[in-house]
């Protein structure tokens, strides 16, 4: 689905919004929820800091940015750091809270995956009527 915004300023946030999401979903298959909330965040505060007070305050933005993709980058290291595989014997339990504690469907989710392997790209669509 893509989303077209009316104002411009909102298409870029809209598109980095969709970018973290794509990422995360390429690099863990999930997560891509909390990366949405995060990406929001920190535009938001980003925005505020630009255009509020750093800027008049004379701050330079450029070296914020900076600080924040180094602050990123640390912050990646240390939840792959946390991060653990997932047994497969518990990945029908992961599949199913994902998907809304439904257990019907994390098993398709997870017998689908056992069939295409760890980076394997399982893809689901709703079935059209008609």
């Amino acid at each position: 689905m893509h989303v077209e915004l009316e104002v411009p300023v909102e298409n870029i946030g809209a598109k980095l919004v969709r970018q973290a999401a794509a990422k995360t979903n390429d690099l863990a298959g999930d997560g891509t929820t909390t990366s949405v909330v995060l990406a929001q965040g920190l535009i938001a505060e980003g925005v505020k800091l630009c255009h509020f007070q750093v800027v008049a305050d004379g701050a330079n933005p450029v070296l914020i940015t900076r600080g924040i993709e180094k602050m990123a980058k640390a912050l990646v290291a240390e939840l792959k750091s946390l991060s653990k595989d997932v047994e497969d014997s518990k990945l029908a339990d992961v599949a199913a809270v994902s998907a809304g504690n439904n257990y019907e469907v994390g098993n398709m989710i997870a017998e689908a995956l056992s069939k295409v392997g760890r980076k394997g790209v399982v893809t689901l669509e709703e079935q059209k009527s008609g």
